[in-house]
């Protein structure tokens, strides 16, 4: 995998890459050389720095891989046409152009779509699946949008055509810093300014927020289609889900998807951005299920 100097920020012990996908390029890192391989997948306001923390702790003992979503970070901006379903072939596409074998998959947030639309459709690419602080189209996830029963408002204004552009890719700095992550009780020692503006770099290009605003915009529109593919091909590969805030609401969805018993993890006093506010946490939790799923690697 021949390697680009990253655009941004980056870690030690990382490599940055980009992929030919779907006529779409990817920005990707990757760390580790031995075990397993893990693909980390982000959610909003988030890139692949939101695993800054947690991939030193994963590569000691795994291959890591962690992406930039189409429409996200320093990967290709995405059309009027993305979705859930074009990102789960996104990463179909990449975990094969990986050549690593089947992976552990990992998505937090809005990618809780995602990563079940990949386990679901492709279940060959997985050798396990952890949703962190996720929900799903068809299982709760659209009262998420629903402000007059306590959903957020910026769900709605990003999936509305054009309007992301207009109104938050000048102020993705503010928008992200001042109002997200406070809105949401993070600390500055969690997410630092530093932070925000590597996060706000990319989300502040023509473009910044495509890859958030389909993603929304399928939230709202796929129910119908994900209660089918539960029911027509439910997961038989392990299923991991990890909470904090909303560690009922990820367990319930991801239970009613899954043919087998859901390892269900509660990390009690965490915020909802768990990779950047517990990554000591998260990490261990992690490997512990990836020990109980039976993955050789992590047996020493």
């Amino acid at each position: 995998m021949p390697t680009i100097t990253p655009a941004g920020a980056t870690i030690a012990g990382v490599t940055h890459h980009l992929a030919r996908v779907n006529e779409s390029e990817l920005h990707y890192v990757s760390a580790g050389t031995s075990g397993s391989p893990i693909l980390l997948v982000h959610g909003f306001p988030e890139t692949w720095w939101a695993f800054r923390k947690v991939i030193p702790l994963l590569a000691a003992r795994h291959r890591v891989y962690a992406v930039d979503l189409r429409g996200f970070g320093d990967s290709d901006a995405a059309d009027e046409n993305y979705s859930g379903a074009v990102a789960a072939e996104d990463l179909h596409v990449l975990i094969a152009h990986l050549s690593a074998g089947p992976m552990h998959v990992v998505g937090q947030d809005i990618s809780g779509g995602v990563v079940y639309r990949l386990a679901a459709t492709h279940p060959e690419d997985l050798i396990s699946l952890t949703a962190i602080e996720s929900s799903l189209a068809g299982f709760g996830a659209e009262g998420l949008a629903d402000v007059t029963h306590g959903g957020v408002w910026y769900i709605g204004a990003l999936a509305a055509p054009g309007i992301a552009r207009l109104l938050f890719e000048k102020q993705a700095n503010a928008f992200i810093g001042e109002y997200l992550y406070p809105f949401f009780g993070v600390l500055p020692t969690a997410v630092s300014s530093e932070d925000v503006a590597e996060f706000a770099r990319t989300y502040g290009r023509v473009g910044g927020f495509s890859g958030a605003a389909g993603l929304y915009r399928s939230m709202l529109t796929e129910g119908h289609e994900l209660q089918t593919l539960a029911q027509n091909a439910p997961l038989r590969l392990p299923v991991t889900t990890l909470g904090s805030r909303g560690g009922g609401f990820t367990r319930a969805a991801f239970s009613r998807v899954t043919a087998g018993e859901v390892t269900a993890i509660q990390l009690d006093g965490v915020g909802h951005y768990v990779a950047q506010e517990a990554s000591q946490l998260l990490a261990e939790a992690i490997l512990d299920a990836f020990v109980d799923h039976g993955d050789a690697a992590n047996n020493h």
